[in-house]
């Protein structure tokens, strides 16, 4: 194949040289090992002699973090349950007296809530001035008009009034 360089190939010349770099890649590729038998003579007795298995996998980097996640994760969940724990063992231990101080604030606050909100209610409730202009009719007669049509006679009533 002598070419001038730079000229592009033919199509013919193309596969040809495409056909010979797939042969020699393929011809120099070593078959890959599929199984391992151990060559060592297999004892009488007893249990056999441990062998050396290279360990060469790689852990991914996600799967790190969310191992590292999960671990920092269990701990802060069991640093939250010890707090909790704390709390509950020194709740259990207070008399009717202690509960009565802890829980005053809250009864307080929801009392000023509960007057603040009736009291602008009762604002709200105050202004009933009513002013009506013009005459009022009192109409106290309906009529109505029954329309009845279709083949399984369906009613239709319009009340006009």
């Amino acid at each position: 194949m002598d070419r001038t360089p730079g000229t592009p190939m033919t199509d013919a010349e193309a596969k040809t040289a495409a056909d010979a770099i797939l042969r020699n890649a393929l011809k120099s590729a070593a078959p890959a090992a599929t199984s391992f038998r151990d060559p060592a003579p297999t004892p009488a007795y007893g249990d056999a002699p441990p062998v050396v298995q290279l360990d060469s996998r790689t852990v991914p980097q996600w799967a790190t973090g969310i191992a590292v996640a999960s671990i920092g994760i269990g701990a802060g969940v069991t640093g939250i349950g010890c707090g909790a724990w704390l709390v509950l063992e020194g709740l259990s231990s207070i008399t009717l007296a202690g509960v009565l101080a802890i829980a005053a604030p809250f009864v307080g606050v929801a009392a000023i809530a509960t007057a603040i909100g009736a009291a602008v209610a009762k604002a709200k409730a105050a202004n009933t001035t009513h002013i009506y202009q013009g005459t009022v009719i009192k109409q106290t007669e309906v009529s109505t008009t029954t329309t009845t049509r279709g083949m399984f006679s369906r009613t239709r009533n319009d009340i006009n009034g």
